[in-house]
């Protein structure tokens, strides 16, 4: 059984200032540049030709601090002079970026880099697979089936024919276990509203009624028969009396029978009414249990069931299996025991086994402890057996356990890297795991659960040659002696004094940033570059401390950490003024904060989709559903230690800021892009520093445009920017 998984946050000089470790110099209470009342008419000096950006003076008190935010009238992203506004400065971005040297070649490059073969693991249902290919030549992945082992591969789903701009994509889609049908996810501007469809594979046909909309954490699970499945709906956009913020938590449960009437399905779980959450069912594949999950942030889940061969699930209340604890709970149902893998009692993660007519937390059993060494990242319940990869230092190994928790083998790897669960059902002996690492294309192995024996299933082939480049694992040590560590992958031979170096960075949401083969830093390292990955705190590299550690009031240890990372870069021959820091959604928030904490460390800040108004991000797109890892503004509890780091209010007239490339997207339902908006219009008024281009991607969501082009032109823009920022400083 799957376990259930919602959308996250998800997924790229010297100034001279007085030292900023312990986060900004000047007291919250003192006014920055955003916090001063700004007259609506006043000049400013333009050190660049930006289009113009009014002023409109907004004043605000909370919890005693008076906030004055200048550029909130960019928050409406419907208001034509916010569309005018933006536009102007997508054109400008997009004139400057156009002009610089080694774009185009770096986008030929890049373009040898993407347009390669792809293929995912297969997924099997009664005889049929299911699995995605993307063509060499196409621009979105494409979904097959074939019909037993070697039967001939046929076109399922083409979301290439879907648009002529690329502008729907495919989402999640689910086959039903007798793989006669499968439901799937179609997202208009590649946002993350989606419609719920219903393909029958063997006519190829879409069914005309079983047609969901709501469908943006839908989670289908569909029952034994596939006869119809359980889903997630959201109440439709502008429905009276929910707000956008609000949302999430209107969410519900139902099920739908196919072929009737999706406005009359029934309601299996009623909203929790608390946007922090999210909600969803799952049915086991033998059909005896239907398991509810209150998913509170990434912090805990409330987990619930019925057994669905005592009465039908509208007939009997929902059972608890654990409610109200500060931890996190992943159950797999199977042969009427529960299989549960959590973090209660164990910060690097236990599997405990559940009789189900005995929940009490008393009468779990422990079969598979924590590891002190090494934290369980993820698990799977395949072949009859527990599939689970650990981590040690940010390296997988993958173990396969009995069901009664005793070790039968660790799965060689092809090296040291990442790997993930076996994929596979729970009655199946045939299953897959994929594996790679900085300089390990991406490799997907077929193994039998039973005797261990593994063969290679799809290569990713790439025109690159590893062999000339290395890759070490180095550590620094953050403010409060914290040892954090990070990937360096290099050329053979590289001078530190010359060399540019791409940081990439994200620290949250439990993000675990695994050595993982990444074609687009090749073009860097292949001109001579350093590529570095830094594990922050925030992430799930060592089990649930180290997430705690860079969330909530803790989330400053995060961008303390890298500061360490930059400042043993520097410690190590590499100059300030050659590093580029890049991070998106929740990295592009740690971009935010690196800019405007310790700007002298680093040249030039690609900040992808952002978070940056911390004050105000729960007011918009999912915002509320992250509180549980940020807090609120509107918490006193929570209200100082975001005020203390978040960027937007930390802009400081007279800076040099870093050169900043802010890409944002226009139909990004997840992070508003307000944030890359009004962030952008800061930086412009007041930097002194570099170049401020906000880039917005037309028919894009959070994730992207969802076409190879797309990317491929991004790419080549952050980082042919990224590259004359640093040579003009030289």
């Amino acid at each position: 059984m799957k376990r259930l998984i919602f959308v996250a946050l998800v997924f790229a000089a010297c100034g001279g200032e007085p030292d900023q470790r312990s986060g900004p110099t000047h007291p919250i209470t003192a006014p920055s540049a955003s916090s001063a009342a700004v007259d609506a008419g006043a000049p400013r000096a333009k050190r660049f030709d930006y289009p113009d950006t009014p002023q409109i003076d907004v004043a605000e008190t909370l919890f005693g601090h008076t906030i004055h935010d200048r550029f909130r009238w960019l928050e409406d992203g419907g208001d034509p002079k916010v569309k005018a506004w933006a536009a102007a400065e997508d054109a400008f971005a997009r004139a400057r970026l156009a002009q610089l040297s080694d774009r185009d070649a770096i986008k030929q490059r890049l373009t040898e880099l993407f347009y390669v073969d792809q293929r995912s693991a297969p997924e099997k249902e009664k005889n049929r697979y299911f699995w995605t290919h993307r063509d060499a030549k196409q621009e979105k992945a494409v979904v097959f089936y074939r019909d037993g082992k070697n039967g001939a591969p046929k076109v399922l789903i083409d979301p290439n024919a879907w648009s002529q701009d690329g502008s729907v994509a495919l989402g999640s889609w689910e086959p039903s276990h007798d793989g006669a049908r499968v439901a799937y996810l179609k997202k208009e501007h590649n946002s993350d509203e989606a419609t719920l469809y219903v393909l029958d594979v063997a006519s190829g046909k879409t069914s005309p009624i079983d047609v969901i909309e709501g469908a943006k954490y839908a989670g289908v699970s569909w029952t034994p028969n596939g006869m119809g499945f359980y889903y997630t709906r959201l109440p439709p956009v502008g429905e009276p009396g929910v707000s956008i913020a609000d949302r999430p938590g209107f969410a519900d449960v139902r099920f739908h029978m196919l072929g009737q009437d999706p406005k009359k399905d029934r309601v299996v779980h009623e909203p929790t009414h608390d946007a922090k959450t999210f909600l969803g069912a799952e049915i086991s594949r033998d059909g005896h249990f239907l398991l509810a999950y209150v998913q509170h942030g990434w912090t805990s889940t409330d987990v619930f069931y019925k057994d669905l061969r005592r009465a039908s699930d509208a007939a009997q209340p929902w059972k608890t299996l654990v409610a109200g604890q500060p931890h996190k709970y992943n159950v797999w149902a199977y042969k009427d025991r529960f299989y549960v893998e959590t973090d209660d009692g164990a910060p690097n993660h236990r599997v405990m086994l559940v009789d189900p007519n005995k929940p009490e937390r008393a009468a779990w059993t422990e079969i598979v402890p924590e590891r002190k060494d090494a934290a369980l990242d993820s698990m799977n319940l395949v072949g009859g057996k527990l599939s689970i990869e650990y981590l040690k230092d940010v390296v997988s190994h993958l173990e396969i356990h009995d069901l009664d928790g005793k070790l039968v083998r660790e799965i060689a790897l092809p090296a040291k890297g990442a790997s993930s669960a076996l994929y596979g059902n729970p009655d199946d002996d045939e299953a897959y795991f994929s594996f790679t690492s900085f300089l390990f294309p991406s490799e997907i192995y077929e193994t039998s659960v039973a005797t261990g024996a593994t063969k290679l299933h799809f290569k990713l082939d790439v025109p690159v040659d590893p062999s000339k480049f290395v890759t070490d694992q180095e550590f620094a040590t953050s403010k409060d002696g914290t040892r954090v560590p990070f990937f360096v992958v290099a050329p053979k031979s590289v001078d530190k004094n010359t060399a540019p170096a791409l940081v990439y960075g994200y620290g949250g949401f439990l993000g675990t940033q695994k050595p993982r083969f990444t074609s687009s830093a090749f073009p860097w390292l292949e001109r001579g570059g350093i590529y570095v990955v830094a594990n922050l705190r925030g992430g799930g590299e060592y089990g649930e401390p180290w997430h705690q550690a860079g969330m909530r009031h803790n989330k400053q240890n995060v961008f303390d950490d890298l500061r360490a990372v930059l400042e043993t870069l520097i410690r190590d021959g590499m100059p300030a003024s050659r590093i580029a820091v890049r991070g998106a959604s929740n990295g592009g928030l740690l971009v935010g904060a690196a800019i405007t904490q310790f700007p002298e460390l680093f040249r030039v800040g690609l900040c992808g989709v952002p978070l940056l108004d911390m004050l105000r991000y729960h007011k918009f797109g999912s915002g509320k559903t992250w509180v549980e890892e940020y807090g609120s503004a509107e918490d006193p509890a929570d209200f100082d230690s975001i005020f203390a780091y978040s960027p937007y209010q930390h802009v400081r007239p007279g800076v040099k800021y870093p050169s900043v490339l802010l890409l944002s997207a226009d139909s990004d339902d997840r992070v508003d892009p307000m944030h890359a908006r009004k962030f952008a219009a800061e930086l412009q008024a007041d930097s002194v520093g570099g170049p401020v281009l906000l880039r917005i991607e037309k028919n894009a969501g959070h994730g992207g445009a969802d076409m190879v082009k797309s990317i491929v032109e991004s790419v080549a823009d952050e980082l042919a920017f990224a590259l004359a920022e640093i040579r003009s400083a030289h």
